[in-house]
């Protein structure tokens, strides 16, 4: 756990560090973000915060190269390297999308090219979890192939969709991220497996980065992430959890916390937990998908409808539809895990407080605000 946590704060320290050198380079070439009408920032800022972040990635790495513990998983090394040639790819594609603004088809074929690094690293799925006798199917090399594009494809898209407000996409992947760890170390302590894995190294250095990259990036933002900061983020949390599949096969992870039966089939959250931290994003991108296909229009056309959007319209600031962005977050993320790995009444009772705040938050504050504001009026 210490080296982890050493990675962590490697990661998020070089984060920090690169992004004021990128913010620098960004306003030197031009590299900004203009005021549109779908934006919600009102002067041009810097983009290139995407660059510090794999730059933080990359930090974690090489330092994850010569500690004692963690130098020593092979597969650890191997897999989370080919990640990072894939993060190279999709950054890359950011980047170019940041400053020049691609096409949809060009970016699609990116995000193809950035995955299919990964999946001839033999990052992928290798099967999935089956009710029954049977816990696991199988998968042939193509179909492991097409779920796992799909997977990081989808994911990536996701994120990028949700980066409408300064720190959103960064604190939402980095909760995510933090759930994600925290199942795949417990996971690995109860069962007695192996605690170096690649899922487990790639999402404590996301936290990182995304911890990193916030006060820059949190509002009033000085930088903004853009495309290549989003979707390198989904990228990298949709791989973690591909990798997770390789290293515990379900037949492993069986126990909960304290011995127990877990509620929740463990196996099936390398499947669940990218769509489950991301819920929010993933709603937004089915909503938005929907909307636009039914206005005749191209589902990658921006607009200004998302659910960040619909927030500051019921009267809750930049700055707290945010937080509320957060906490909706960690709400689906941390609840997604303890039911996997907790028993009991009081994991449904500590869910439904949660839930219950989130809702008093994002709801009763408005119409509070609203009622107070009549009756001085």
């Amino acid at each position: 756990m210490r080296e982890y946590m050493l990675v962590m704060l490697v990661a998020a320290a070089a984060t920090y560090l690169l992004a004021t050198i990128a913010r620098e380079v960004a306003m030197r070439i031009g590299a900004v973000a203009q005021v549109r009408d779908r934006d919600v920032h009102a002067i041009p800022i810097p983009y290139f915060g995407g660059i510090a972040m794999l730059g933080g990635l990359v930090t974690a790495f090489l330092v994850a190269l010569n500690l004692p513990f963690l130098s020593r998983a092979q597969e650890l090394l191997q897999d989370a390297g080919y990640v990072l040639l894939g993060g190279l790819v999709i950054c890359v594609v950011g980047v170019i999308d940041d400053v020049i603004e691609l096409d949809w088809i060009t970016k699609l074929a990116g995000q193809l090219l950035a995955a299919g690094v990964v999946v001839i690293g033999g990052v992928q799925f290798l099967w999935l979890p089956l009710p029954g006798s049977s816990p696991l199917l199988s998968l042939d090399p193509s179909q492991a192939a097409l779920l796992t594009v799909l997977v990081i494809v989808a994911t990536s898209n996701a994120v990028n969709f949700v980066d409408g407000l300064d720190g959103l996409a960064a604190g939402i992947v980095g909760i995510g991220a933090a759930a994600f760890f925290s199942f795949a170390y417990l996971v690995s302590v109860v069962n007695n497996l192996d605690r170096g894995t690649p899922a487990a190294f790639l999402t404590v250095a996301l936290v990182g980065v995304c911890l990193g990259i916030l006060p820059h990036n949190f509002y009033p933002a000085r930088m903004f992430i853009g495309d290549a900061g989003a979707m390198l983020i989904g990228f990298i949390l949709a791989c973690s959890a591909i990798t997770l599949t390789g290293n515990y096969p379900s037949v492993d992870i069986d126990r909960g916390i304290g011995g127990a039966s877990a509620s929740l089939l463990p196996a099936l959250l390398p499947l669940v937990l990218p769509f489950a931290v991301l819920l929010v994003p993933f709603l937004d991108m089915g909503l938005a998908v929907v909307r636009r296909t039914r206005a005749g229009r191209s589902p990658f056309a921006p607009d200004k409808q998302h659910l960040h959007h619909r927030l500051l319209e019921i009267g809750h600031s930049h700055r707290r539809a945010v937080l509320l962005m957060y906490l909706w977050a960690a709400v689906v993320a941390g609840g997604t895990v303890m039911v996997s790995l907790f028993t009991g009444w009081q994991v449904l009772l500590g869910l439904g407080l949660m839930l219950l705040l989130a809702l008093v938050l994002t709801f009763g504050l408005t119409w509070w605000r609203r009622d107070r504001s009549l009756l001085r009026g």
